[in-house]
């Protein structure tokens, strides 16, 4: 039989002998990734199980992201049960709060290498894919499972070959393409499918752009969305880890459901306008829009690349005082990497404001928080009613490179025209 990648790591992590689409198997976990989760529902669940130990505490990567410093009471109180629950049950990856957001942190320090199956209590741990492993988020009731036993039950998904080829023109990012995809097919159009990124155009990829796209897969109902592993994957694995890993390919008669063509080079700015993401429109048909703010961040754009491209833009200019701009790099490694590099005085200089590295504006937790009626052009990944803020309030979802050059102008303004 020929096999693609999500068959591969399913085979290799089941004892079943039939893998094949829509059959339901047993696998082994790699990997659990919690966060603030830990502290609502999960750790009451497994208390009920009244069990003394997890199956494997070195197996287990807890950090703090989404509310931190803690901005209220509540917020307080959910970090000293996650902390109490990591202590109790002797936790070895236990990251704290001043590491960064999850999905950037934990391939920052090697954790998602080829071949694992990781699981975490956050929808965009698809992010992972990118390193060619599957990833995905599962629910309070499946971490402790997992917590209990090490091993979760899938049902094998049909997988979409996506074939990239060429190069992004300038001024156009990763995120304009998984925004067109997402559009082309809508929120419903990979439900519970692997997407696999192929061709000289995956290649030509960045890892911070590929992992921009694995983290979006989850907004058109991708399981999993999965890079194949070239030279460029496994040097930035070498740099930071030692541990051993599985590249996995797929058959070259692997069979797939459907397969997607994509020409990047013909890919233009985009925004999914108000309030999904497969609610596409071409830069030139919202240009001009008046925004309140705009937001640079996240785990599917705060990482170097998309810090650069804002630099760029942003450097010997100001923010227009019709609105604001937040720029939240996706971890401390990054944050002291633009310091290094003179980019958060830049921001500074600016009239932008950079906080430390939270969820906390993407999910209107706070540093950020919209209000009545406002605009924001946002780097994030979803912008459904009351996503950031007061329900009111409108999320228009774009790339970095548009973000920072709509804050310029105080509207939605296509980046092509700053960096010509």
């Amino acid at each position: 039989m020929s096999f693609t990648i999500a068959e591969k790591i399913f085979k290799s992590h089941s004892s079943s002998n039939k893998i094949e689409p829509g059959q339901f198997i047993e696998a082994e976990i790699d990997l659990i990734m919690v966060h603030e989760q830990l502290g609502g529902r999960i750790h009451k669940e497994y208390e009920k199980l009244e069990l003394n130990k997890v199956w494997d505490p070195n197996k287990i990567f807890f950090i703090l992201d989404h509310w931190v410093p803690a901005p209220t009471i509540s917020a307080a109180q959910m970090h000293q049960d996650c902390r109490d629950f990591a202590e109790k049950y002797k936790f070895v990856h236990k990251m704290g709060m001043d590491k960064g957001i999850c999905h950037q942190v934990l391939p920052e320090l090697g954790f998602s290498r080829p071949g694992m199956l990781i699981v975490g209590s956050d929808s965009h741990t698809t992010t992972y894919g990118a390193f060619n492993c599957l990833s995905t988020g599962i629910g309070a009731t499946d971490v402790v499972m997992v917590f209990a036993t090490g091993s979760l039950w899938f049902k094998i998904p049909d997988s979409y070959k996506v074939n990239l080829s060429n190069k992004l023109n300038d001024g156009v990012m990763s995120k304009d393409f998984i925004l067109t995809f997402i559009g082309d097919i809508s929120t419903k159009g990979a439900i519970y499918k692997s997407l696999e990124f192929h061709g000289d155009g995956a290649e030509n990829l960045s890892i911070d752009s590929r992992m921009t796209i694995s983290n979006m897969v989850v907004e058109a109902g991708a399981k999993f969305g999965v890079f194949l592993p070239d030279n460029n994957l496994e040097k930035w694995i070498q740099e930071r880890t030692k541990k051993p890993y599985n590249i996995v390919k797929p058959d070259k008669d692997a069979e797939y459901e459907q397969v997607f063509e994509y020409d990047l080079s013909k890919i233009t700015p985009v925004v999914a306008k108000p309030s999904n993401p497969d609610n596409l429109a071409y830069i030139e048909e919202v240009e001009g829009l008046a925004i309140d703010q705009a937001f640079l961040g996240s785990c599917t754009n705060g990482r170097m690349e998309d810090l650069r491209i804002a630099a760029k833009i942003l450097k010997g200019n100001k923010i227009n005082p019709k609105n604001r701009m937040i720029i939240t790099p996706a971890s401390k490694e990054i944050y002291l990497s633009a310091l290094k590099e003179g980019l958060i005085e830049i921001f500074l200089e600016s009239g932008a404001i950079v906080t430390n590295s939270t969820c906390g504006a993407c999910i209107g937790g706070h540093l950020g928080v919209l209000g009545q009626d406002e605009i924001c052009i946002s780097s994030t990944n979803r912008n459904f009613i009351g996503r950031m803020g007061d329900p009111t309030s409108q999320i228009y979802l774009a790339s970095p490179a548009t973000v920072a050059a709509s804050a310029l102008n105080a509207k939605i303004t296509d980046p092509r025209e700053v960096l010509s």
